[in-house]
């Protein structure tokens, strides 16, 4: 499998140290935000990382390669090229194979995490049940990889755009733990509650670290779900997140915007009704979640082996 992974001179030297690395997905550069806040972002996010004493790993796939850190050239590359594809689990093996450029989803990074031996990867929210699901089978590859990938995601929750109560049940089904920091309960992206719980409340990163690497030595294969609240400051009110979502959700299914487009397309349609502050809190929470990450990534690294 190392055939396919490229690492970057950064990385590379922070694997040969034993340095804490972080990983980071690239679709939220591709596909999340716009250019240039896209690859902005990006290099802010990697930058606190690396003030939190770990080291970036931002993951896509590039000319037949799964690169483990990226160059400026190839962030811009990324934030601006139309023919970037969006990178999951059944998509790795063409993408790689036909040499196409690809932007990892969370399910896709995860296992390239995994493959270059991070345990940690910080992304803003993960993947789940879309509403209907009962009828469109409309169910994230997120949530597959959480139960077979052996890293932990630290995110701000799922978006309201999701059904979140069966996205929580379908975790549990499979036995994917979902922590919360800072609080008893899970966060909903774009504000701090969604109405239910996390499973467990840890709030520092030895706790957080005890937790994943138990479960790991226990045998018990799969992801950890910690889940991290956006800043309150920069938290939207519920209620107005909630109709707008609703708002978005009806012309998606009016326009007939299915599958993949349909998460780029209500993100993009929720920063036209909230008139970019959606934008701007999506920024802060990712930012947040790379404080937690790299803490996080830090206390795994120093957590005793035996």
């Amino acid at each position: 499998m190392q055939q396919y992974l490229s690492f970057s001179p950064e990385v590379a030297a922070a694997r040969a140290a034993g340095k804490p690395i972080v990983a980071l997905e690239s679709t939220i550069i591709s596909h999340g935000m716009p250019y240039p806040q896209n690859v902005q972002t990006a290099r802010e996010v990697e930058q606190i990382i690396r003030d939190g004493g770990a080291v970036p790993a931002t993951i896509a796939v590039i000319d037949g390669k799964i690169c483990v850190g990226l160059t400026d050239e190839q962030l811009e590359l990324l934030g601006q090229s139309p023919e970037a594809m969006k990178v999951s689990r059944r998509d790795l093996p063409y993408v790689l194979s036909q040499h196409k450029l690809g932007a990892t989803t969370v399910a896709a990074t995860m296992i390239c995490a995994q493959l270059a031996g991070i345990p940690v990867f910080v992304t803003g929210g993960i993947g789940g049940v879309h509403r209907g699901a009962e009828t469109s089978f409309d169910i994230s590859a997120d949530l597959q990889e959480l139960a077979r990938t052996n890293v932990a995601v630290v995110c701000a929750g799922v978006k309201s755009i999701l059904d979140i109560g069966l996205t929580l049940e379908y975790l549990e089904t499979h036995g994917v733990p979902v922590v919360s920091v800072g609080q008893p309960g899970f966060p909903a992206f774009f504000t701090r509650a969604s109405g239910f719980n996390a499973d467990f409340q840890l709030d520092t990163p030895a706790e957080q670290a005890a937790f994943i690497h138990t479960k790991w030595r226990l045998g018990l294969n799969g992801g950890v779900v910690v889940s991290n609240p956006v800043p309150e400051s920069e938290a939207m009110p519920k209620e107005e997140i909630d109709a707008i979502t609703v708002q978005a959700l009806e012309e998606a299914e009016q326009q007939g915007v299915t599958g993949k487009k349909v998460t780029p397309f209500l993100l993009a349609r929720i920063k036209t009704l909230t008139e970019g502050r959606s934008l701007a809190t999506n920024i802060a929470l990712v930012k947040n979640n790379a404080r937690v990450g790299a803490a996080l990534a830090r206390a795994m690294a120093e957590y005793p082996s035996t």
